[in-house]
């Protein structure tokens, strides 16, 4: 497969919806790590991200008030366990961590799930999961042609300089939306730095749709971790 450029898979998408993005930076110092939300609905759009106590970031209602249905928009999407940094795009993040945290693996714990609640998109599950060494295992949960049912596919990847893997929920806009399609795209990883790489990310994301930006370097030999965090919604 081609190997991409990370900012034109982003600003040639107006709605990729929620993303995540895994590799290592090009010095092959860090791991970089970024997940993005969109949003079309004023419920979707109402949310910022913020710091929780489990070593990553939960989705908050900006404006309580105007908060409507919580079930698929207010989740951890990034927790820590035991140095692997587990990333979702919903509360299957809780499901893997339980499962990891009890000594089974994350392909077991998304055995019990599948694609969100919300026919006749049946928005996809993406999830993945950083080890301690800076490997990644990525996966899709989907449904099958549009179909009420499941698809589960799983993807491991050996860690490689300046190569990370983008998976994203939708192909692009659409009524309703066409779910991703395929393997996790191969990208560039350009940026050695985490404020350039945030940069690059929130700039070329669509600027009527996205949401909140996370970001986190994770320095292979000593572990110590950066972290990002930008919200449209201030």
């Amino acid at each position: 497969m081609e190997i991409k450029s990370l900012a034109t898979e982003l600003n040639t998408n107006t709605y990729p919806g929620r993303g995540i993005v895994i590799g290592r930076t090009k010095d092959n110092k860090n791991v970089a790590i970024a997940y993005f939300i969109m949003g079309r609905s004023v419920n979707s759009r109402n949310r910022i991200f913020e710091e929780n106590e489990r070593g990553g970031i939960r989705t908050k209602a900006f404006d309580e008030s105007k908060m409507v249905d919580p079930h698929l928009i207010i989740y951890n999407p990034v927790l820590k366990l035991d140095g692997s940094t587990i990333v979702t795009n919903g509360d299957q993040t809780d499901t893997i961590y339980d499962y990891m945290k009890d000594g089974s693996c994350y392909r077991k714990a998304l055995t019990t799930r599948e694609y969100e609640d919300d026919a006749p998109n049946y928005t996809p599950r993406i999830s993945a999961v950083v080890t301690p060494g800076g490997d990644y295992n990525m996966s899709i949960l989907k449904s099958n042609m549009g179909m009420p049912q499941c698809v589960r596919m799983f993807f491991e990847y050996p860690a490689s300089a300046g190569l990370g893997h983008f998976i994203h929920t939708y192909v692009c806009d659409g009524n309703p939306i066409p779910s991703f399609e395929g393997e996790p795209t191969p990208v560039e990883i350009n940026e050695d730095n985490i404020n350039a790489f945030t940069d690059m990310v929130w700039t070329n994301l669509n600027e009527d749709n996205k949401v909140s930006l996370f970001t986190r370097f994770i320095n292979l030999e000593t572990g110590a971790e950066e972290t990002r965090i930008i919200n449209k919604n201030k």
